[in-house]
């Protein structure tokens, strides 16, 4: 294994695995180069020990920490226009929270009772929820996402993929460094870093960023700004190496999240108030409900991270983590003044998780084993306010997760050139759930302000000599054990086929919205499982020119988790009157594809990425009332087709004698059609789309300034990335949608003290 700093220094901050070693001009070396033009080694960790991207047997992409800077990426949200077969997004009514998808396993639901199919990972530690989770991209030294299931060594439902955002280690010298940035919509935004040794042994460091801007549009009926920022975020870190062999680093991480509620834009017409022009402006009122006024994230973190390295073979390493993040977040939906369906809630999450690591690094053996543990609670409260009844329903989740887990990943060099790595983790799953629903008559609940509200609920009702409605408790615990295997073939340096088996497996739980009084209810829905297999070829050609990756799979995906089951007759009546569960284990599906990533160098002052990503994802099982609608069904926040491409050009200029290079990156991303649901909506759904950014950078030659001027959406795009279709709810039905960000201009200046 590598020293640290040795690693830390051959990190390329690339996009695509690759970054522009050197250029030459007229013999002259440029400030930035080296004589040789070659594609630098990128290191990251995705089995958990530090190895180069082309020698892991996984799909992955990494960015590097000063590219997303220079492209002038905003959050985790826009790697997803580069990486094939992804979706990151942020989740309906919501200003931070995200909904993830790789390879059409993901989950879009925030409610407590639910587990995201993606992880992510902050510095090793996994984010239990989703809230919060759309990162701001500062002091970051990479990101890695990894697509398919990762079971084996990072667990806790990572069964589509994970994504891990590492930040920066702190160095040897003192630095300070200030960035700030304009732009429209009244952006601005200051990141100020800095760390310095205090002594021989101890590092101090940390950053504070705000991030502010303007609305895209108007909520008409409040005068508030929609979809504006105002965000106010830290992290602080202390490194301590008392000896050579062992570190120590404490991190913390807060955030405040104050933007305005998010009101979508009604796609039918309601009596008096045709569809609104602008997609950024609304008419929600949910400031208007109940206690619930305003909307608010925020979110605290620490931990302390051990590594003690035994001798060259054998290291041992701790993560301890804690983390909590309370949301406050009015939404409507059905975006119109009135109350007709509109739901404050709040979300309150707690986690506390231990991870012990042995990493050994022998000559023909490396690997890693462990053990994890995680405690966990969710909480989620929220009314359901329909005016037009006079009521609302108050429905309470609270939700218990204990889980641990022993996992191991071995990989043995068979010959110089043939090696297997073998894998597994025994994971414990248990969830224990406590759900109350009821109804008031009035424009709130107690919870919410009413403390006069009349309660409505008809009865107690009792099955199987327990209570069940109003309140219901119950716990379930799943175990499941998901191997990995894969066999890697480089008969030369340059050239690295594998093949590969692994499994994945996200844990069942309880939805709070169930209609408990129904049995097929009470015990939960199961887990959901996929079989991953995996073949890829990883080539660096062209005298080192060009990296050339492509992967194929094919997933055999097992009880999926649907949310938003139809509704069933619970009565006798023949009327549907509730909705079962909203989360059943209706789907058995099929998935395969195809992912090629591209970098090349086509000049000395060109560079060029592409990635291309085909899915063919279709369920073969959907039940719903005991019928199978497959034919009728298809895969949620999972384009056909994914491509991206940029181009980025590089060459030596002196301004106000200061030397440096101006780099010019034009990049466009398409995406095919894009279900919100598993049912088509031509409404809702997106139409296939590009979009098209560009950046121009000029960077100093002792790195001191950086200056960016950055273009997002420049043809202005008017794209849907999520919604609400609740048709026979309000008047005109309720069929809303959230779009993602119009045309922005960005210009930045940063200078290193």
């Amino acid at each position: 294994m590598k020293p640290r700093t040795q690693l830390s220094r051959s990190i390329a901050a690339s996009i695509g695995g690759a970054t522009l070693a050197g250029l030459t001009a007229g013999g002259a070396a440029l400030p930035v180069a080296a004589q040789s033009l070659e594609m630098e080694e990128v290191v990251v960790s995705a089995r958990r020990r530090d190895e180069t991207l082309q020698e892991v047997p996984i799909s992955l992409s990494s960015f590097g920490g000063d590219a997303l800077e220079k492209t002038g990426t905003p959050d985790i949200v826009q790697l997803a226009e580069s990486i094939p077969n992804t979706t990151l997004k942020v989740s309906r009514g919501t200003n931070t929270t995200i909904t993830a998808f790789i390879r059409g396993v993901g989950q879009q639901d925030p409610v407590a009772g639910f587990e995201a199919g993606v992880g992510i990972y902050v510095d090793d530690v996994y984010l239990n929820r989703p809230q919060g989770a759309v990162l701001d991209v500062y002091d970051v030294e990479r990101i890695e996402v990894l697509r398919g299931p990762q079971g084996t060594l990072y667990g806790r439902n990572t069964i589509g993929g994970a994504i891990k955002y590492v930040t920066r280690r702190l160095g040897d010298e003192p630095q300070l460094r200030i960035k700030g940035s304009l732009g429209n919509f009244s952006q601005r935004d200051i990141v100020a870093t800095a760390s310095a040794p205090l002594g021989d042994t101890l590092r101090v460091g940390g950053s504070v960023a705000s991030f502010q801007r303007d609305g895209f549009g108007e909520n008409l009926f409040t005068g508030e700004e929609n979809y504006d920022k105002d965000i106010l975020a830290a992290r602080f870190s202390l490194e301590w190496s008392p000896a050579d062999a062992l570190f120590l680093r404490l991190a913390a991480d807060t955030s405040t999240d104050d933007s305005s509620p998010k009101g979508g834009h009604r796609l039918t017409a309601a009596p008096g108030f045709p569809i609104l022009n602008d997609v950024f402006d609304t008419r929600a009122g949910i400031t208007q409900v109940g206690s619930l006024r305003k909307n608010e994230v925020t979110q605290d973190g620490a931990s302390l991270t051990a590594e003690w390295s035994l001798d060259d073979v054998l290291t041992l390493k701790s993560i301890t983590a804690y983390r909590e993040d309370r949301s406050e977040t009015p939404i409507d939906f059905d975006s119109l003044p009135e109350a007709f369906f509109d739901v404050p809630a709040i979300y309150d999450n707690h986690q506390f998780s231990q991870e012990l690591q042995v990493l050994f690094e022998g000559d023909r053996l490396q690997g890693v084993a462990g053990v994890y543990y995680l405690d966990a609670n969710a909480f989620t409260a929220f009314d359901v306010v329909l005016s037009q009844f006079g009521s609302a329903s108050f429905t309470q989740g609270d939700v218990d997760t204990e889980t641990w887990a022993v996992f191991a990943d071995l990989n043995y060099d068979l010959t110089d050139t043939v090696s297997v790595s073998v894998g597994g983790r025994f994971t414990s799953d248990k969830r224990a759930s406590t759900v109350v629903r009821e109804a008031f008559a009035g424009s709130a609940s107690p919870f919410f302000g009413n403390a006069g509200a009349i309660s409505v609920t008809d009865e107690v009702v009792d099955a199987d000599g327990n209570q069940v409605v109003p309140r219901f408790s119950n716990d379930r615990t799943d175990e499941d054990f998901t191997p990995r295997v894969s066999i890697s073939w480089q008969p030369q340096d340059a050239l690295h086929l594998y093949a590969s088996y692994s499994a994945g497996f996200k844990g069942g739980g309880f939805d709070p919205r169930g209609n408990y009084a129904v049995a097929e209810i009470r015990d939960g829905f199961e887990p959901e499982t996929v079989d991953a297999f995996e073949v890829g070829v990883k080539t660096t050609t062209l005298d080192g020119r060009l990296n050339a990756n492509i992967a194929l799979f094919f997933s055999d995906y097992q009880d999926v988790q649907i949310p938003g089951s139809e509704a069933i007759d619970t009565d006798g009546d023949g009327v549907d009157d509730s909705f079962a569960g909203t989360v059943t284990n209706a789907g058995k599906a099929d998935i395969s594809g195809v992912e090629l990533e591209l970098t090349a160098f086509l000049s000395d002052s060109l560079q060029a990425n592409a990635a291309i990503g085909y899915i063919d994802a279709e369920y073969d099982e959907f039940e719903v009332l005991g019928v199978n609608v497959a034919d009728d069904r298809v895969f949620q926040n999972t384009p056909e087709l994914t491509a991206f491409y940029a181009m980025t050009y590089a060459v030596p200029l002196a301004i106000s004698d200061h030397a440096g290079e101006l780099s010019v990156t034009g990049q466009i991303a398409y995406r095919s059609e894009t279900h919100q649901f598993e049912i088509k909506n031509e409404l809702l759904d997106q139409p296939g789309y590009s979009l098209v950014n560009a950046s121009v950078v000029w960077t100093s030659d002792d790195d001191k300034w950086q200056v960016g001027l950055h273009g997002k959406n420049l043809s202005d795009k008017e794209y849907k990335v999520a919604g609400y279709n609740f048709p026979t709810l309000g008047p005109g039905g309720t069929v809303t949608a959230f779009y993602g960000n119009p045309r922005t201009v960005t210009g930045s200046v940063s200078y290193n003290f």
